[in-house]
């Protein structure tokens, strides 16, 4: 593999990164491209379904689904700036990737895993004010606070990717840029820097602090009060009913916390390790697979949504009120 490079200012400016991925045999890397075309495929279809049953059913027109339909849809470009390139890489010898495109590849992909963080503490919000504030959901819980909230996690995903990128983009890389990954990623990107790229990795430490560890208080803050809410419920019927609606919620928060925590609180060193890749995968395919499957199984009104849209076709009302069979 041939390093493309240029001369600038006596520095040795790298126009093309070559991307390991998965080194296997040629049998096994095509075996590779189905499982994980299907499964992109898959994460796609199922995230669309959920914004298009939250779009079409107006009994989850909530606060809570609105918020789900922006997780979906995040969660189908989260998973576009990945899996593409990645499945190009399994059936092609030339696994190179410009620099322009790592870090457009990087951008996108911090953005939405940082706005993934805040949104998912959003969520914990919403179901902190249902269940401990019930009776005062519908003024706090407005149309115009959701917007907001929402747009606010847009915003802090893309600002602190921008900031990220400045430092990351002006490194230099010298020597063979193998990047010892399937995609472009803080931490081997750190790793395969040819300067002190110690200024690069506080500022990506830091912020990662802040886009980790404030949304964590968040939902943790929400789930002890929810907890302690719960518990005081005297029916146990009633206890189960107030917490099987933040359930799925959860889930979804422990799943992706878990797989991204320890990657991105320390990445330089993260990437020493050979199970950086396997931990990827877990939380750039496995994670969004789940998700909807998750609130599908945990969520009665999702699932009847889905019924609705999906099977039940035959029996729509007539505008004087019969069914059309």
């Amino acid at each position: 593999m041939i390093t493309k490079v240029l001369e600038v200012d006596n520095h040795t400016v790298t126009t093309h990164f070559v991307l390991l991925g998965f080194p296997t045999r040629s049998a096994f890397q095509l075996l590779l491209f189905f499982v994980f075309l299907a499964i992109y495929l898959l994460t796609l279809v199922e995230n669309f379904l959920i914004i298009l049953v939250i779009y079409s059913d107006g009994k989850l027109h909530k606060p809570m689904y609105f918020f789900l339909s922006n997780l979906s849809f995040l969660e189908m470009w989260y998973v576009t700036v990945i899996s593409p390139k990645m499945q190009i890489d399994f059936l092609s010898h030339d696994k190179t990737i410009s620099f322009n495109g790592c870090m457009t590849q990087l951008y996108f992909f911090v953005t939405f895993v940082c706005t993934e963080y805040i949104l998912l503490a959003a969520m914990a919000f919403d179901r902190y004010v249902a269940i401990c504030n019930p009776l005062r959901y519908p003024l706090i819980m407005t149309n115009q606070l959701c917007g907001t909230l929402a747009a606010g996690c847009w915003f802090c995903g893309l600002m602190t990717a921008m900031i990220k990128i400045v430092f990351i983009a002006r490194l230099y890389y010298c020597g063979t840029p193998r990047i010892n990954h399937y995609f472009c990623d803080i931490s081997p990107l750190l790793n395969i820097s040819c300067e002190d790229s110690s200024q690069a990795e506080l500022v990506d430490f830091f912020l990662a602090l802040m886009v980790i560890a404030v949304p964590l208080c968040v939902v943790v803050a929400s789930y002890t009060t929810i907890l302690t809410t719960v518990l005081r419920i005297p029916s146990s019927q009633g206890r189960h009913k107030a917490f099987s609606t933040c359930a799925s919620h959860l889930a979804v928060v422990i799943l992706f916390y878990s797989t991204t925590l320890f990657t991105y609180a320390r990445p330089k060193l993260m990437y020493a390790y050979n199970s950086n890749k396997m931990v990827s995968v877990l939380y750039t395919v496995i994670v969004p697979l789940l998700n909807p499957i998750i609130y599908c199984l945990r969520n009665r009104e999702v699932k009847a949504a889905l019924r609705k849209t999906i099977l039940c076709k035959g029996s729509e009302p007539r505008e004087d009120g019969a069914v059309i069979n």
